[in-house]
């Protein structure tokens, strides 16, 4: 009786399930025992998700979170008690589950993303991204276009592992299915995200207006000066309430009004506003997306589901359209531009970090020389103010340039084939 809805679903024909979907007790079996499903994330919505796909038959699952539990995680993450606080989350939710839902493995991991390999990527057919951490829903989305290969100048179906990306910020949420090369990626919708707050510095110490400018002030400004170099630990209470309690006397000073310990841990840890019932509807969405793509019983989800909550109960889904010149899915292999001569290292430097959002990029030519190493940037001084045109004189670059960049943000490499004019 333990699986009398998923029989339901998996041994009955459905007329919202594919051509090629093929009902009974061996998709059944297949499913429940070569299943192997990627969590990445443990947290509010990874609590939700991990639940969902052991009670939806999944019994190899593993999760990534290198977090500990705070108590502030205790009001939506259902999965921690009081006495776990403390301790890894990927850990603590995985043995939960296990004693829960017997039979289903839950393999806990406490490192983060970038340590592992692809061969580590390339055993799950699925991964699911339960993130708030925009980067790293960004470096996971460049992981899985990484890992297609090509035969014929097709994709080589088993070298695709669809990624389904979840998030929610209070009453939003959005829940997608990234099918590399096909749909619309992570990159391409970068745009639309919300950005995140900042706050002048001249306003926090000078003219602050609203409560967060209070905290910020506290924060930033007053415990270093007050405090000195004493580290700030940002799950203290001790130190929490110090920068709450600075916090309001300077809100007294100006006559602001709204800050509360709540808002003070949010704006300190830049903590985005989460709502466990909105968790959990999208959890739902990703999970059921999962058992769409292992199962084949009904067609997936094109391609993104948004739900708007603020207002009442209200989803919207459709096909996000790629952009052609991604960063990630474009469907060239090699990027190209038109570049002055007289353009110096650090002027392509500026173009890879404001435009293409890349954070300490190193960039090689063609014959593998270093040309720019981030992580070694004061030996490399003379090359920022170097042009285009003095590397092609020198014979370091050809009169088209072919440059190979890597960067902490992307699991490989971008090409470039440039143009000097």
């Amino acid at each position: 009786k333990r699986w009398l809805d998923i029989d339901a679903v998996l041994k009955h024909p459905s007329k919202f399930a594919p051509d090629d979907f093929t009902p009974g007790d061996e998709l059944k079996s297949a499913f429940m025992e070569y299943g192997k499903v990627l969590v990445v994330g443990a947290g509010g919505l990874g609590c939700e998700i991990l639940k969902d796909l052991a009670l939806m038959g999944f019994k190899d699952i593993h999760v990534i979170d290198l977090d500990t539990i705070d108590l502030t995680n205790l009001n939506r993450q259902f999965l921690f008690r009081m006495k776990d606080v403390g301790q890894y989350k990927s850990k603590v939710a995985a043995d939960f589950v296990m004693k829960r839902v017997p039979g289903c493995k839950i393999t806990s991991h406490i490192s983060p993303i970038q340590k592992f390999d692809k061969d580590f990527y390339s055993q799950f057919q699925v991964i699911i991204a339960g993130l708030d951490n925009i980067e790293a829903r960004r470096w996971l989305n460049f992981l899985v276009h990484s890992l297609v290969e090509f035969e014929n100048g097709e994709p080589k179906p088993e070298t695709v592992h669809p990624l389904i990306d979840g998030g929610t910020e209070g009453f939003r949420g959005q829940a997608r299915v990234i099918w590399p090369l096909k749909t619309a990626c992570f990159e391409c919708t970068l745009g639309s995200l919300p950005k995140q707050h900042a706050y002048n510095m001249c306003t926090i110490a000078n003219t602050p207006r609203i409560a967060e400018h209070c905290i910020a002030y506290a924060f930033l400004i007053q415990w270093g000066k007050e405090l000195g170099d004493k580290k700030l630990d940002k799950d203290d209470p001790e130190h929490m309430r110090w920068i709450y309690e600075k916090a309001l006397e300077r809100a007294a000073e100006y006559k602001i009004s709204g800050v509360t310990l709540t808002l003070t841990q949010g704006v300190v840890k830049n903590i985005i506003p989460a709502i466990a019932s909105t968790n959990a509807l999208i959890a739902a969405a990703c999970s059921n997306e999962a058992f769409k793509i292992m199962t084949g019983c009904s067609k997936r989800i094109e391609d993104y589901m948004m739900f708007m909550g603020q207002t009442g109960i209200y989803t919207n889904t459709f096909p996000y359209q790629p952009k052609d010149d991604c960063l990630v899915c474009s469907s060239l292999k090699v990027r190209t531009k038109t570049i002055s001569k007289s353009a110096t290292i650090a002027d392509f430097l500026k173009f890879l970090t404001e435009e293409l959002e890349l954070e300490k990029p190193s960039i090689v030519n063609h014959e593998g020389k270093s040309i720019y190493i981030s992580n070694l940037a004061s030996m490399y001084e003379d090359e920022l103010k170097t042009t285009f045109g003095d590397f092609v004189a020198k014979g370091t670059f050809t009169e088209k340039p072919e440059l190979f960049i890597t960067d902490r943000k992307i699991p490989t490499h971008l090409k470039f084939s440039l143009t000097l004019e």
